[in-house]
């Protein structure tokens, strides 16, 4: 018996390995008429260190716009390349790792996760570890995570 997925959740980052997992997430929903949810996460802990003192609100209004024409942009791309609609876009802020892991899945019906290997850098691993470690470890959905590009036929 196959697994079937109803509701997969695609964390976000910018990265390369966010848009290999887009790319798998796309393959595996069309063929389980599933939906997806693109979500990107502002690390609230990032914007108050990178820009302390500009407590007025209006970094976190900027870093929420672009984030919505980044998610809006992989959607429109998802709906004309890939000719995929059961998509919608979600911007949180907080933890990444809670957020995914957690928060995110208490308030949206999440059976699978698929996010790319990594989306930092060495040295930001170092500091904060690896979100999609820890999502790995506690998340209550499945997890694929996702480390080569899709392969074409």
């Amino acid at each position: 018996m196959n697994q079937v997925y109803q509701n997969i959740l695609v964390p976000m980052d910018g990265s390369k390995n966010a848009k290999l997992a887009l790319e798998k997430a796309v393959s595996v929903a069309k063929r389980n008429h599933a939906h997806i949810h693109l979500l990107n996460v502002l690390d609230t802990r990032s914007v108050t260190y990178n820009y302390a003192g500009m407590s007025d609100g209006s970094i976190t209004y900027q870093l929420v716009g672009e984030s919505k024409e980044y998610l809006s942009a992989l959607a429109d791309h998802l709906r004309s390349t890939d000719s995929f609609t059961d998509v919608d876009i979600h911007i949180r802020l907080g933890n990444p790792k809670t957020v995914i892991s957690y928060d995110f899945p208490q308030d949206h019906p999440v059976d699978l996760i698929i996010m790319g290997a990594s989306g930092l850098s060495a040295v930001q691993r170092a500091m904060m570890g690896s979100v999609t470690s820890f999502v790995n470890r506690n998340a209550t959905a499945d997890v694929l995570v996702v480390r080569t590009p899709l392969e074409t036929k």
